[in-house]
């Protein structure tokens, strides 16, 4: 199977989405069922001295009110702005909102940081790294450019919020949520509520959007759990999102200042790094992880960087869609495009001067990989011949300033140990019992491409299942991780079912498909229970994975780095009077190793590039200061891009296996999509007025 191209197949979860007959977790309505809703601090730090109940609870239809002291979760000391400090549940939303709104509260409140700037505000030193001589050779540099990057504080903005439905029966509960790693969500409800793993069941069969903002553990679901556990009646939780914007995690602000060094034959010798971030202590997205893919991007020998965070009083962040390549990125590929035109050399032909084949973080070789042909097909495509270099050299009849960008993109491709049961029955009927979440992504359409690939089987009555663990282990879908670990198993499934009907059926087999074959041989049906490693795993992986616990590789495997690669290719425009930006075409070229779903992957880049646009010209979470919320926590003031701000969008995929990652050479492309974006806009601003902007969003008043 690696050496197949796949073909294309319609995503087998079209038609129910579209016709509104897939179920998220806030979908989920059940006998008898409760409403709940949350009610947030409302200072930054400090303590709850009370927390009145006493109007709620003549609220009619308020069942139950759960408050400081009567859970874990509910506890008095605030550490952030939104930190729930009850829980009111009620027969209606409507009479659950009404009570939280009732709910009145003291506080003892302490001094606190809420932004990065804040007068007292101080820097923790991160983990840095160095490799080579970055002091020689700076000094032997010929043309030296820097620049301080800024990336703003962003929020995910799914379409899905945090909903969860808890429901008990017989001792046993029921959990529904949209979530990216169940199993962490189940063992976290195990935890909070004293059960045994047996006793808890999760299900995400479908996520509206994860992005990062889904994988860790919710605040709200044990706590849910608890009110269905005391009132006796299943309960439905749907955070509202100006709650949600408080107490889910977010994207980072963070500041890059970085040096890059040349030789004056146009050799890129040296980088220096330095990056700070806002973070909580002890959070858990570390400011040293900015250097690590960026530093693999070129073959750049000579690298130092450090890193620190500054302490800041407001939730935790973490991982955003492109995590850190995507802010690090920005920055390192601005200085390129800088560098390009310092040395007067064509922005893309620099870069395809540098190709990296060693890995200078793990000191070992690069899995081969076709960033250079994302590079010449992604400017055959987008023209880039026809560029003139000068700046503002471009321009259209009514005045119009045309400029051409490009940036590239790196994320690591990590993989998995997992394990699939593939059943064929002679009924006409197929299951597959897998893992992994949907989140839009498709990863269900290319499970059933695989199977539909390698088995003649009927593939209107494909059954896959997952994101739910009743069903088996369930791996956490994040870091390019699900289909990268996934596809292998399923592939070698599909080996071991066809291994063992041709031993079955003899050298003779019956005429028909699959189904009608095991009818006609007498078997109800067949199947295979299989599982698969990653690189350098051993056993003790898969009964990680069977156990809950981590199972993930990569992209650091024993004798080589696996990454994921693409190109950016942008035409701005920008009105002359307005400084209006507008985008009127994209070209987007990945090496993702083997592409197992043509339609839906194509979706993903699609999706990236809106969302690259967005967050480099529309995306900012405003920090109220006088407060640590946030002003803009919703969909009409937090803006976003929209089909009309992007023009023709045309994407393409390298298509060729990475053999050494996995059996299949399926990369994983979902954090990659959006990375190169914001720099290949930002560079093409450049080609266009001829300013360097240097800091995200970019606003009309950077341009004019």
């Amino acid at each position: 199977m690696p050496s197949q191209t796949f073909s294309e197949i319609a995503r087998v979860d079209a038609r129910d989405k579209v016709r509104g007959r897939t179920t998220y977790a806030a979908d989920v309505r059940l006998p008898g069922m409760l409403h709940a809703m949350l009610v947030p601090a409302t200072i930054a730090k400090g303590k709850v001295t009370k927390v009145d109940v006493t109007a709620a609870t003549k609220i009619p239809g308020v069942v139950y009110i759960l408050s400081i002291g009567d859970f874990p979760s509910l506890r008095p000391q605030i550490s952030f702005r939104g930190q729930p400090i009850a829980l009111i549940v009620a027969e209606t939303i409507e009479a659950a909102i009404e009570g939280a709104e009732a709910v009145s509260a003291g506080y003892e409140a302490a001094p606190f940081l809420p932004l990065m700037t804040s007068p007292g505000a101080q820097r923790v030193p991160a983990e840095g790294f160095n490799t080579g001589d970055v002091d020689k050779a700076f000094q032997n540099a010929a043309v030296i450019v820097e620049g301080t990057f800024e990336t703003p504080t962003q929020h995910h903005n799914a379409m899905e919020l945090f909903g969860t439905v808890a429901e008990w029966s017989n001792g046993r509960l029921t959990v529904h949520e949209g979530c990216q790693n169940i199993e962490a969500a189940k063992g976290a409800l195990v935890k909070a509520l004293g059960l045994t793993p047996g006793q808890v069941a999760v299900k995400s069969e479908h996520v509206g959007g994860g992005f990062g903002q889904k994988s860790p553990p919710k605040l709200q679901s044990a706590l849910v759990a608890q009110a269905a556990r005391l009132t006796g009646r299943p309960v439905k939780l749907v955070t509202p999102r100006g709650q949600l914007f408080h107490i889910a995690n977010y994207r980072p602000r963070s500041i890059h200042n970085i040096r890059l060094a040349a030789h004056a034959e146009g050799r890129l010798d040296a980088i220096l790094y330095d990056v700070v971030q806002e973070n909580i202590p002890d959070g858990g997205f570390r400011s040293s992880g900015y250097h690590e893919d960026i530093a693999r991007l070129y073959a750049i020998e000579n690298f130092r960087a450090t890193a620190g965070d500054i302490h800041i009083d407001r939730q935790m962040p973490r991982h955003t869609r492109g995590t850190h390549p995507f802010p690090a990125g920005f920055a390192l590929e601005s200085l390129i495009d800088e560098m390009a035109y310092k040395l007067g050399k064509d922005p893309v032909q620099l870069r395809l001067e540098h190709e990296a084949k060693n890995d200078i973080i793990a000191g070992q070789s690069l899995s081969p990989h076709f960033l250079n042909d994302c590079l010449r097909e992604g400017a055959r495509r987008f023209g880039w011949s026809r560029r003139t270099p000068e700046p503002g050299s471009m321009r259209l009849d009514d005045g119009t300033m045309v400029g051409y960008g490009v940036a590239c993109g790196i994320f690591g491709a990590s993989g998995s140990a997992a394990e699939t049961t593939l059943r064929v029955r002679a009924d006409g009927t197929t299951r597959v019992i897998s893992s992994g979440h949907e989140m839009g992504q498709g990863i269900r359409t290319a499970v059933a491409n695989t199977i539909i690939q390698g088995l003649d089987i009927n593939p209107d009555r494909l059954e896959i299942l997952l994101g739910d663990t009743t069903v088996g282990p369930q791996m956490m879908t994040v870091g390019e991780r699900g289909t990268a670990s996934i596809i292998p198993v399923t592939a070698k499934a599909v080996t071991a079912l066809r291994a063992r009907f041709d031993e079955l059926a003899g050298p003779n087999p019956p005429a028909g498909n699959l189904h009608e074959q095991l009818a006609r041989l007498k078997r109800p049906q067949i199947e295979v229970v299989v599982s698969e490693l990653a690189p350098g795993q051993d056993a003790s992986a898969l009964e990680a994975f069977r156990a809950g616990g981590r199972a993930g590789a990569g992209p650091e495997y024993p004798g080589f780095t696996s990454m994921s690669y693409i190109a950016q290719f942008v035409e701005i425009h920008i009105e002359p009077r307005t400084g209006r930006i507008r985008i009127p075409r994209v070209v987007s070229i990945a090496d993702v190793g083997r592409v197992v779903s043509p339609v839906t992957a194509r979706g993903q880049m699609y999706g990236g590039v809106v969302w690259g646009f967005s967050t480099a010209l529309r995306e900012e979470t405003d920090v109220d200061p006088r407060f640590a919320g946030y002003l803009n926590a919703d969909l009409a003031d937090y803006l976003m891009a929209v089909n009309a701000d992007i023009g023709d969008v045309d994407v393409g995929f390298i298509d060729k296996p990475d053999t050494m990652v996995n059996s299949v050479g399926v990369k994983g492309m979902g954090e990659l999509v959006m990375l190169g974006t914001a720099p290949a806009i930002a560079n093409a601003i450049y080609h266009a007025t001829g300013k360097r902007v240097r800091k995200l969003p970019i606003r009309i008043e950077d341009v004019l």
